[in-house]
């Protein structure tokens, strides 16, 4: 007995598309959540630098968990990342210019992944719709087939 020609194949297919769908939302959404990370850093230097002045001490991290206590000298040498692997020496307010330049940017990157994601999702929910469809007609086929079968028997029972 067939359901439907062939709709077995289709529906994999629709599997296959919506489980690469859902890896690739789940992708965006780490890769959302690594931007609001920089981002909250990006806060957390910008409250330091605002905070910190000349001859305060603080804890520099070394790497690997370990931190030295270091004077600053002077709170208008700021070492900012400018991206691609570039720094930039800044004094206080350019430093601060920098890191909101760079939330800025973020918060750009996540809205355009966001609109991303939300793209995926409809599209998702379409294959799901289409997926549910199929199934209906196939259902809809089993129905008829079953009953032209009781139908066949009966009339052969009289």
């Amino acid at each position: 007995m067939s359901l439907g020609g062939g709709g077995g194949g289709q529906m994999q297919e629709i599997q296959e598309q919506l489980e690469a769908i859902d890896q690739e939302i789940e992708a965006m959404e780490q890769e959302i959540q690594e931007y609001r990370d920089e981002k909250s850093e990006a806060d957390e230097a910008i409250e330091a630098i605002e905070r910190l002045e000349s001859g305060d001490t603080v804890q520099v991290p070394l790497g690997g968990g370990a931190r030295v206590r270091a004077e600053v000298q002077d709170i208008d040498e700021i070492v900012v990342d400018l991206g691609g692997g570039y720094a930039a020496e800044r004094d206080e307010d350019g430093a601060v210019e920098s890191l909101e330049r760079r939330k800025d940017l973020l918060d750009d990157r996540i809205e355009e992944v966001e609109e991303d994601v939300e793209s995926l999702e409809d599209e998702s929910d379409d294959l799901e719709q289409r997926a549910q469809q199929m199934q209906q007609q196939q259902m809809q086929q089993l129905q008829q087939q079953m009953g032209q079968q009781q139908g066949g028997q009966s009339d052969e029972d009289e």
